[in-house]
């Protein structure tokens, strides 16, 4: 089996799949690209033993089909090192002695069976089928990421829920001390399902797709679920269970309103959360009409900081306790200039929303508040 094609394409796209790979994987041929021709094409392999990558590439010749396992970490170190140029693999099917020949050099490695390579799941004849525009899926995943949990108890709760239906698609993450909820109208489905995408393989989509792909074509099951473009697809398991109902947790009366800088507030708060007490992270912001004071204390090593951020605030005046980190995660992960603070007491928990939603979407972050001393 011999083809050609760019080194510079290639080793991207290994690049992108090997994310995939378990250095510590109790399977050895995981620690292998499966190399596949089929049809003129070369489709490159990296998985793990929940999620398969798979990368297709154009190839500039080939003299038939066949394929070969072939050591990631010999595959990645050596092709970052070649100049784009056409390079050539000449495949011994019987020895599975590999050479890879450039301009100024070749390359020998020696490669496995590829029938040892484990097979990607396969979806059920039933299975849920739906496209979405690949900006929307991308600001989705980067906007629930942060909020997943770790959490061995309750597994369902350390992944992004899928909440699909003929009025768009629901993205929501929670940790139980926060949430995200993502709302986008423009994603068309022809039924009411569902899906929890664990954190890695949702992690992994988010570094392989590309903006400029179009669309992503999305399949699932009870099972698995597969993600494709032209240019890669991702086959991974599924957390099994049910997702806590995350409408009935989100206050629906929330009269007092704060509005103000988002960039602001986020510089500000990184400044202050430096004296927080390291057993708690609690950040104190004392809410007035038109300014908010945030302020830290650590009572241990008899430090603090104060600082004030201008603002507008429609409500009585409050003082409301947060932990500073997940603060600062959740306005890191809110788009746009000016945010709102929807609150209604010290003890019910914030909810943080753009001032300037875009079209087709409508994107929630709740937070828990903590207890305040004083």
């Amino acid at each position: 089996m011999n083809f050609t094609v760019s080194s510079s394409t290639l080793s991207g796209r290994l690049q992108a799949i090997s994310r995939v790979i378990n250095p510590k994987s109790i399977y050895p041929i995981l620690e292998n690209f499966l190399f596949r021709v089929e049809g003129g094409k070369l489709i490159v392999t990296a998985a793990d033993n929940d999620t398969t990558l798979e990368a297709v590439i154009e190839l500039n010749e080939s003299d038939g089909d066949g394929q070969i396992a072939l050591p990631a970490k010999s595959m990645l170190d050596s092709l970052k090192e070649i100049p784009e140029q056409p390079i050539r693999f000449q495949i011994d099917p019987t020895t599975f002695s590999t050479a890879i020949k450039y301009q100024n050099g070749e390359y020998s490695i020696i490669g496995q069976n590829a029938d040892e390579y484990p097979t990607p799941a396969v979806l059920q004849e039933e299975f849920t089928s739906f496209g979405i525009d690949t900006q929307i899926l991308l600001d989705s995943l980067s906007r629930t990421i942060f909020a997943t949990a770790d959490d061995e108890l309750r597994p369902v709760m350390n992944g992004i829920y899928f909440d699909i239906n003929t009025d768009g698609a629901t993205f929501v993450a929670s940790d139980g001390h926060k949430l995200v909820c993502n709302r986008n109208t423009q994603v068309q489905a022809s039924g009411k399902s569902s899906f929890i995408l664990p954190k890695k393989p949702a992690t992994l989509l988010r570094s392989l797709v590309s903006k400029d792909s179009g669309s992503v074509t999305i399949e699932f099951d009870s099972r698995i679920a597969r993600f494709s473009t032209p240019e890669f697809s991702m086959v991974c398991r599924l957390i099994d269970g049910r997702y806590p109902n995350y409408n009935s947790v989100i206050p629906q009366n929330n009269p007092h309103l704060l509005t103000l800088d988002r960039q602001t507030m986020l510089n500000a708060l990184r400044r202050v959360s430096v004296f927080c007490p390291a057993s708690t992270g609690l950040i104190k912001l004392k809410i007035s009409s038109d300014s908010v004071d945030i302020s830290a204390q650590d009572v241990d090593f008899s430090t603090s900081a104060k600082e004030s951020v201008v603002c507008q605030y429609e409500g009585v005046p409050m003082s409301i306790g947060f932990k500073a980190g997940f603060l600062i995660d959740i306005l890191n992960n809110t788009p746009g200039q000016d945010i709102i603070f929807q609150l209604a007491d010290p003890s019910r928990a914030g909810v943080v929303v753009p001032a300037q939603q875009n079209e087709g979407e409508n994107l929630l972050m709740l937070l828990m508040p903590m207890v305040l001393n004083d």
